[in-house]
């Protein structure tokens, strides 16, 4: 008889841990949040930054995720125009991820709207920007 109790209360605690598990797995997906830094004027680090990206977005689910790309220093020459990973930047835009250039290194850089992509953003600060989103809990990642 104790042994048929017992049983039955594991059963039961099998049964309970499984609905458990079930409604954990059917809940929202936690949001995930990644801002990514490119101040090298590289092709490649262009490139491995939007499959870092990319990545991210397949392995989580693009709508599970926000990602920024901030560009500064040398690297702001990658979001103009007429650059060698523009056709990439709009294919990244287009898939939700958010392209920003740095205000102060177009300035110092004499680069006007015009001269960059259409697809890309713009904040003051990059390094000012890359801050803020750290302290917001954003995830930061430098490829």
């Amino acid at each position: 008889m104790n042994r048929r109790l017992i049983l039955q209360a594991v059963s039961a605690l099998a049964f309970a841990g499984a609905t458990t598990l079930t409604s954990a797995q059917t809940a929202t997906p936690k949001r995930h949040k990644l801002v990514m830094q490119v101040s090298d004027a590289d092709p490649a680090k262009w490139n491995l930054a939007l499959n870092n990206a990319r990545n991210v977005q397949q392995d989580v689910g693009a709508s599970n995720v926000d990602l920024e790309i901030v560009a500064y220093g040398p690297g702001i020459g990658m979001l103009k125009h007429d650059s060698v990973v523009a056709g990439r930047l709009k294919e990244a835009t287009d898939a939700g991820i958010k392209i920003v250039a740095c205000q102060n290194t177009m300035r110092n850089q004499k680069l006007l709207a015009a001269d960059m992509s259409p697809v890309a953003g713009y904040v003051p600060a990059g390094v000012t920007e890359l801050m803020l989103k750290q302290s917001e809990g954003w995830a930061y990642i430098r490829p």
